[in-house]
């Protein structure tokens, strides 16, 4: 572009300011970008959760647990295409801030409920023939330096064994997740060693997932189920999948909205930051566009020279942070794995890069417009 040298120079007239203004808009925008991984872990899971799967749960409380009984009812409602349960261990690892999910399933069943789980066959033949095994997920494992055929002891807060509270695990496979978000950060073995091994009876289980055969029928097949179970001992609560996970994140506040107001501040902040050395430079140049439109710069050139300039501004500075926070987010969860999900996802990236642009033109247009208002006897007078 043939007038860029022009407006480099005007860029770096005021180098300080200029880098100043930049630097603003670097950390507002790597804010942004980590603010929406954190979002993204902390909604646990709801854009990825599956549309056609549901979860049913004791209609008292999460934590009531449910007769194994119940799957051959819920198996007999038309629409369900399959069903599987799980329990919540809640077991320590070598000290209580060795915290993650850890589940007693049925194998076959939940790695069927879950395509996304990516586990060899080898793996799955291992850990479906061995009673005491468990597969964990990529992320847990790193977290750990666990491998395939590690012992792993679990202390256990919730569930004891007959013979005390130390249950024991072979890691017979580390799962990968098929697509970004799906969590791998969980520790899931055989339901039927809790059942047999714990010292608080059997034949009850956490909750239920179930797959429907049409999504668009998931909310009526729910009401059949929950009108089954209705006037039990054991009444119960079925929602979509992606309904369930988000009221469960919702217990820890609407992160969403938390973010959004932050973020709001920070670009309004910006936003002012920039158009005040967009208008700083302008005033200083009154002179010099006085000369430009001597010379046939016409009002629209003007203006576009004015909103180049700025934008230049919010895509350097927006560029740079938005390369730096990618960077950091790659290196993985800060938690060290806690967080079951950590990055951008592509919609919150083009989000971002519509934010540079309209900063850039926001923060440019008042200025601009001053300049084009701009006569040039008094501009000239004023020099």
């Amino acid at each position: 572009m043939k007038f860029f040298p022009l407006i480099w120079s005007n860029l770096f007239r005021r180098k300080v300011r200029t880098l100043f203004t930049v630097l603003s808009i670097v950390i507002a925008f790597m804010l942004f970008n980590y603010l929406s991984a954190v979002r993204v872990a902390f909604s646990m899971g709801v854009d990825v959760a599956g549309s056609d799967r549901l979860t049913l749960i004791h209609k008292v409380s999460f934590i009531q647990l449910l007769p194994v009984s119940y799957k051959e009812r819920i198996l007999a409602v038309d629409g369900v295409d399959a069903a599987t349960h799980l329990t919540w261990f809640g077991g320590v690892y070598q000290e209580p801030r060795n915290f993650f999910a850890q589940f007693a399933v049925e194998p076959e069943g939940y790695l069927d409920m879950y395509p996304e789980f990516l586990l060899s066959d080898e793996a799955k033949a291992r850990w479906f023939g061995d009673r005491t095994g468990a597969v964990v997920g990529r992320t847990l494992a790193d977290r750990y330096d666990w491998e395939v055929g590690d012992r792993i002891p679990l202390q256990g807060t919730i569930w004891r064994t007959q013979s005390g509270d130390t249950w024991e695990f072979t890691i017979d496979g580390i799962y990968d997740g098929s697509e970004q978000g799906t969590d791998t950060t969980q520790f899931l073995f055989h339901n039927a060693y809790l059942d047999e091994a714990n010292s608080q009876g059997r034949g009850m289980v956490g909750w239920y997932l179930i797959r429907v055969a049409d999504s668009d029928q998931a909310v009526a097949v729910s009401s059949v189920i929950d009108e089954r179970f209705a006037n039990s001992p054991f009444e119960t609560k079925t929602s979509t999948e992606q309904a369930f996970v988000q009221a469960f994140a919702s217990q820890i506040g609407d992160i969403g909205a938390m973010m959004t107001a932050i973020l709001t501040a920070v670009l309004f902040t910006i936003l002012l930051v920039s158009a005040n050395t967009m208008g700083q430079s302008v005033r200083e140049r009154t002179s010099e566009l006085a000369v430009l439109k001597t010379l046939g710069f016409t009002n629209p050139r003007v203006l576009s020279l004015v909103l180049i300039e700025s934008v230049s501004l919010a895509v350097v500075g927006g560029g740079i942070g938005l390369g730096l926070s990618w960077f950091i987010i790659s290196q993985g969860d800060p938690t060290g794995g806690f967080l079951p999900a950590f990055f951008v996802p592509p919609r919150d990236l083009a989000i971002a890069v519509g934010l540079i642009f309209f900063l850039g033109i926001a923060s440019g247009i008042l200025p601009g417009i001053q300049a084009v208002r701009l006569r040039i006897v008094d501009a000239l007078r004023r020099a």
